[in-house]
């Protein structure tokens, strides 16, 4: 029976009742589609274009959408946020793994290699992190995505196994990565009715990203990983997601909203990609590549899953609502700023 909005089922309310469930939900779809009928999503069109193709886009364009909302206010709270980010997520782990590799050689432990471990641990899901953040965060907290402009591919991975010569980062891929946000701040400082009009943008298609997202995620791929990839995911979750919350509570001081550090806690699709990069520059890595390659793919499923439940059980129980928080500060300030307004046209008026 419908309510009074004319709801018949109330897909997206129920939807949102699972933690980061607007973005899990379509991911898990797109996967599953992907994996059993990946002829459907090839038909052409406009049907292809959006369900399959248009990860990349819609990013683009929530980037963009993020970028406005990052004020000259705010500006500074987003550096140090991408600094903690990348400290935690990237290079701290990779320095961690190189180091742990000194003991291993390139075996690593527990059946994941080296090169498992870093092109996972220090890869991150920018789409995740702004779909979390989107949900649970802060402005500032979306616009420090461009750490996962960073760190998203193979250039962490390369830099570190770097003593053979391998880290060469293409500079013009990172300029690239961060355009759309730097153009996004600039628009949206110098029109503040922009800012108001791309407000909207995360909710509308944080949904439909994912669902092209987990079109690229083959669950047979995922199963092959099978308990190592499984445990290569929850590590990547629960230690870079760990120790980027250290430095939201240490470094940026922000107390019960802490848990918004584990958004990081993430394997970027990207990641399932590096360890044929890192073998096409080094053949030495060859034989790696295709047990590394499998258990990606399942810490990519396994932290895309685990991450938002880890971020909001830890915001929960801290007692924390970022997102309502700032929403409740922006409502103060403008009921703050419309007294003012009322004093300058009644004397407007009155004159």
């Amino acid at each position: 029976m419908s309510n009074e909005q004319g709801t018949l089922v109330p897909l997206y309310r129920s939807m949102n009742r699972i933690p980061g469930g607007a973005m899990l939900i379509p991911l898990v779809l797109g996967s599953v589609l992907g994996t059993f009928a990946p002829a459907a999503l090839e038909i052409g069109s406009f049907t292809t274009a959006l369900f399959k193709d248009s990860a990349l886009p819609l990013i683009a364009l929530l980037i963009f959408a993020t970028g406005t909302q990052v004020t000259l206010r705010t500006g500074g709270p987003v550096l140090a946020i991408t600094g903690v980010v990348l400290l935690g997520k990237s290079v701290i782990p990779g320095l961690l793994i190189i180091g742990l590799a000194a003991f291993t050689g390139p075996e690593g432990i527990l059946g994941v290699s080296i090169l498992a471990l870093l092109a996972a641990a220090t890869n991150a899901n920018g789409g995740l992190w702004l779909a979390v953040t989107g949900q649970y965060g802060r402005a500032r907290d979306r616009g420090a995505y461009i750490a996962a402009a960073i760190n998203d591919g193979p250039f962490f991975a390369l830099l570190f196994i770097g003593a053979s010569g391998l880290g060469q980062i293409p500079v013009l891929t990172l300029v690239a990565a961060v355009v759309p946000f730097l153009l996004g701040v600039l628009v949206g400082n110098l029109d503040a009715q922009w800012r108001e009009v791309l407000k909207p943008v995360p909710s509308i298609v944080i949904p439909f990203f994912a669902f092209a997202l987990g079109t690229g995620i083959n669950l047979a791929d995922v199963a092959r990983g099978g308990l190592s990839g499984i445990l290569l995911g929850v590590f990547v979750t629960v230690f870079t997601g760990g120790l980027v919350y250290l430095g939201y509570r240490l470094l940026l001081r922000r107390g019960k909203e802490s848990g918004i550090g584990f958004a990081a806690g993430t394997a970027s699709g990207n990641a399932v990609a590096t360890p044929a990069v890192v073998a096409a520059a080094d053949p030495s890595f060859a034989s790696y590549v295709g047990t590394a390659t499998t258990q990606i793919a399942a810490a990519v499923l396994v932290t895309a899953l685990l991450t938002p439940l880890v971020a909001t059980w830890v915001l929960k129980r801290a007692g924390a609502s970022p997102a309502e928080d700032e929403r409740a500060e922006e409502a103060a300030a403008a009921q703050a700023d419309a007294p003012a307004a009322e004093r300058g046209n009644t004397r407007g008026d009155a004159e």
